[in-house]
């Protein structure tokens, strides 16, 4: 099962937290994990390169775990940026926990 973490702050998401593996398949057929890690890589890779918006991150392949957190001091530009990015992340979230819910643990606070 993978567990996945949104921790919001003022209707913002503010950090993203996911480890485990899906275990919908066999390591490498996964479609549900590779589906799960790309939605948040993507983002990830979006508020980074795209934004330009600074991030702390950590990747542990082996856990399978991704967690990044955003700095309280965004600008107005960059809040905005990352709302965008991370609540189109998180509608792409809903709809594989919609689907794969035996294989995904979605939290939201």
């Amino acid at each position: 099962m993978t567990d996945v973490i949104i921790t919001s702050k003022n209707n913002s998401i503010v950090q993203v937290s996911a480890s485990g593996h899906t275990g919908y398949a066999q390591s490498g057929e996964d479609i549900v994990c590779a589906g799960v890690s790309t939605l948040l890589q993507t983002a990830l890779l979006g508020l980074l390169q795209v934004a330009k918006i600074n991030v702390k991150y950590s990747v542990n392949e082996q856990e399978g775990s991704l967690r990044f957190t955003l700095a309280d001091d965004l600008t107005a530009q960059e809040r905005h940026d990352a709302d965008v990015i991370l609540n189109t992340m998180l509608c792409g979230l809903r709809d594989f926990y919609t689907e794969y819910s035996d294989f995904i643990n979605l939290e939201v606070n």
